[in-house]
């Protein structure tokens, strides 16, 4: 008998092996009936059978094998069950043991009634082989964009949500600064408050900003005539506000005005000078200059210290990868970066421009934020 037709014969027997180890997996939520357990698992072997029994040329196979088969313009029972999965607070590792099981008790159930050793049976093992890997790619393509999509607007919750609290402390805090009736050091608790919170809401923001991204709603900009060397004196002067210890020196060969979004390059001038606050050498002076050229417009800030891990610097505006990678092993000078350089990367990229990075031992840490002339214009003109 061939291996499609004992899958369709013995689909009972196959169902409930699938049920039986589906039980064993311990999940966060409620324990799943019988139905629940084995949720699309008839519809996957049907789906598997059918393929067995469909004719595949040599090309076809080929691509199979390296993931490539035709995508399906219907979502397939593979896609519903990650997501009914998902829904059942099942890890995606939880979910590929199942077809590991599936996989092994169809095999052995075959093996012990029906294999022989013909040539068409070692053939039918590879085609179950690549039914069983296509459905898997399925349902972890469909577990990982549900999951990804879940984290992303959990993302937006949150930082919309915080900030009204934040709101409330800062406006507490402002008010406390400007009462008579505090001594010099309950001014300066409530100094400290006042900056701790705007630097929380910033990462709330940060936070919103990172979850449109994900979203691919991207970053919003809104360029108006603005002067740029006013939003880069403004950023330095909040900066050593913040961070009174910290050496910060400024200047520019001439004020500059051109179509910017104000808030949005005040945001990433800040996500750039407080990481050169946070990683660099406190000992030492950090240097920002603004300088128009014929090509461009650069915003650089200049820190020592520590140079960022040669390994670190492809993902430094990733912050996805570099939370997974390096999130829990960083302890050093990288540790952190990510969130605050994408968003800056992204409002940089918004205006047209780039993030240039460079970090040696000699020279210290350099990020370069090049703005395109065309958006920009010289007082004097």
């Amino acid at each position: 008998m061939r291996l499609s037709k004992f899958i369709i014969g013995n689909l009972e027997p196959i169902l409930k092996e699938w049920e039986r180890f589906a039980r064993t997996i311990d999940t966060s939520k409620q324990a799943l009936d019988s139905n629940g357990l084995r949720n699309h698992a008839e519809f996957i072997l049907r789906a598997i059978a059918l393929d067995m029994d469909t004719p595949q040329s040599a090309s076809e196979q080929a691509k199979k094998s390296q993931g490539l088969a035709p995508e399906s313009l219907e979502q397939t029972a593979a896609q519903f069950h990650a997501l009914t999965r998902l829904a059942a607070g099942f890890s995606l590792n939880q979910m590929v043991s199942e077809y590991r099981a599936l996989r092994a008790s169809v095999l052995s159930l075959w093996l012990s009634q029906q294999f022989s050793g013909e040539p068409h049976q070692i053939a039918d093992m590879m085609r179950f082989n690549e039914g069983i890997d296509q459905a898997l790619t399925e349902s972890i393509s469909s577990f990982e964009s549900a999951l990804d999509e879940t984290r992303n607007v959990l993302l937006g919750i949150l930082g919309h949500d915080l900030r009204t609290p934040l709101g409330a402390v800062l406006m507490g805090a402002d008010l406390l600064q400007r009462s008579d009736q505090l001594d010099d050091r309950e001014k300066r608790i409530s100094s400290q408050i006042s900056a701790s919170t705007r630097r929380a809401n910033q990462i709330v923001n940060d936070l919103l900003d990172l979850a449109r991204c994900n979203l691919g709603a991207g970053i919003p900009i809104k360029k108006e005539l603005i002067s740029l060397s006013g939003v880069c004196q403004i950023t330095v002067n909040e900066v050593r506000a913040c961070h009174p210890e910290a050496t910060i020196t400024y200047k520019d060969n001439g004020p500059v005005e051109g179509l910017f979004d104000p808030l949005r390059m005040g945001q990433a001038f800040t996500n750039l000078l407080s990481n050169a606050v946070q990683h660099g050498d406190p000992q030492r002076a950090i240097s920002v200059t603004l300088e128009v050229t014929a090509n461009d417009v650069c915003f650089t800030v200049h820190n020592h210290g520590n140079p960022i891990p040669a390994e670190v610097m492809p993902l430094l505006f990733s912050p996805n990868e570099r939370y997974s990678q390096f999130s829990e092993s960083e302890h050093g000078p990288a540790a952190g970066l990510g969130l605050g350089l994408f968003i800056a990367s992204e409002i940089v990229a918004g205006h047209g421009g780039r993030i240039e990075v460079e970090s040696t031992l000699e020279r210290g840490t350099i990020f370069r934020a090049r703005l395109p002339a065309s958006g920009q214009r010289l007082k004097e003109e």
